[in-house]
């Protein structure tokens, strides 16, 4: 199972636009950029006269351990992690001991798939391209300084921060940073964790308290690209690499081949809050089952489920198995609610789905991961410079706590991102 997968199991037990022309798209570069860090960028001048610009972009994910190496810090900063696994007044002891008895294990997965993630290097790379293309359609936000802000690995947010403000954002000079999700449907336990991660740093290195002063005077204005699971963009580079896919099989199967959209699941208590995601990851396999002109049967399905409690289902596994066992046996696979691969693709989907659930059937295949896709990284610029050019500091969603929602936390991170609305509207108009 993936990381997150183990991370669900012990917790439980403890507890028992549109695309653009293609004349715009970036040439399509086989990745081979070195793994720095992309926020390791040239000292930036803030000039509150002519440009509006320096803006950072700041892509948020989970992140992964680069190497085998990082595994057990990547898992003490986990289980540490109350938002993901709630463990109560004991999260301090459980948390450690938990993380150290599963990281042999996790070391064994993550040496599977090369050595480590490659989460960090395509979210540098993606982040950097979109930037490139920034500074070219909104020249006026230009130049845009790209950085990724890891939830549990590194680039950590706070060295994120730490950096942000060393390349001359805050400390008295202002400027305007944008937290991009890279979980295009929004989850509580994903976006909203980095979120209240990223709302703790600020408050800890730019607010009244660090700074010593009554109101925090120069420091950095944020804004939040929260989802986006329809963007036409994302659909189009979904339906690319399933029709390339597609393509493999012959002409006349190709119609009856079944795609299984498979997303990480939740805990159906999660889901009985209110939580929006498993509404949002189907409105994009809608969109994009309408931009295939639903040329195929499929389903959605839920990777990960573990424990003995009630989870978002059917499972990607089970699936997959039913539907080779009544003799479906050309399927493909679509991680539909990740940006690039990761352990749960490359470990879960192509080890032990395909290998063992589909016993390496020829007709069960993976759709590629966006990855470096020129589609996908053009339409994360046409989303940034929609929400550049819109005057808004996060969407109307962002602002409506789930039903069932009892977190303080959440309500004061919800409070400070859509408060900076005021500090935006000077900047963008």
């Amino acid at each position: 199972m993936s990381v997150r997968s183990s991370t669900y199991r012990i917790a439980r037990g403890i507890q028992s636009s549109c695309i653009a022309r293609p004349s715009l798209f970036l040439s399509p570069q086989h990745v081979q950029q070195k793994s720095h860090m992309a926020s390791v960028a040239p000292p930036v001048t803030q000039n509150s006269v002519g440009a509006k610009g320096p803006t950072a972009m700041v892509f948020m994910n989970m992140g992964g351990p680069s190497t085998t190496d990082e595994v057990g810090d990547f898992l003490s900063r986990l289980f540490a992690d109350g938002d993901l696994i709630p463990l109560g007044r004991l999260q301090g002891y459980l948390g450690p001991l938990i993380s150290k008895r599963r990281t042999p294990k996790i070391q064994k997965q993550y040496a599977a798939i090369g050595g480590g993630s490659p989460i960090r290097k395509w979210s540098e790379y993606q982040c950097s391209e979109m930037c490139k293309i920034l500074d070219k359609i909104s020249p006026e936000t230009a130049p845009h300084k790209p950085y990724v802000a890891f939830r549990y690995a590194n680039p950590l947010t706070e060295h994120m921060y730490a950096q942000l403000l060393e390349d001359g954002f805050g400390n008295g000079k202002g400027g305007r940073a944008v937290a991009f999700t890279q979980y295009p449907q929004y989850s509580c336990s994903t976006t909203g964790s980095s979120l209240n991660e990223l709302w703790k740093w600020r408050n800890r290195l730019e607010g009244p308290r660090a700074t010593g002063e009554a109101t925090s005077t120069g420091s950095i204005t944020w804004s939040v690209i929260d989802r986006w699971p329809t963007h036409p963009g994302l659909v189009e580079a979904f339906a690319q690499n399933i029709e390339s896919k597609l393509a493999e099989y012959p002409e006349e199967r190709r119609k009856d081949v079944v795609l299984i959209f498979s997303a990480h699941s939740l805990p159906m208590s999660v889901v009985n809050r209110g939580d929006p995601y498993p509404a949002e990851v189907a409105a994009t396999v809608y969109a994009v089952m309408n931009r295939l002109k639903f040329s195929n049967p499929y389903r959605l399905s839920w990777q990960s489920q573990v424990g003995p409690s009630a989870w978002l289902g059917a499972q990607t596994s089970d699936t997959v198995k039913e539907y080779v066992g009544r003799g479906h046996t050309d399927l493909i696979l679509v991680p539909i609610a990740f940006t690039s691969d990761h352990i749960e693709t490359l470990y879960e989907l192509d080890q032990e789905v395909m290998e063992e659930d589909a016993h390496g059937n020829p007709g069960v295949k993976r759709a590629e991961s966006l990855n470096g896709s020129p589609v996908f990284i053009r339409a994360l610029a046409d989303i940034a410079h929609q929400h550049l050019q819109s005057g808004e500091s996060c969407s109307r969603q962002m602002g409506l706590r789930c039903q069932g929602c009892k977190s303080e936390r959440c309500l004061e991170q919800k409070k400070f991102f859509a408060g900076e609305q005021a500090n935006i509207l000077p900047l963008v108009r």
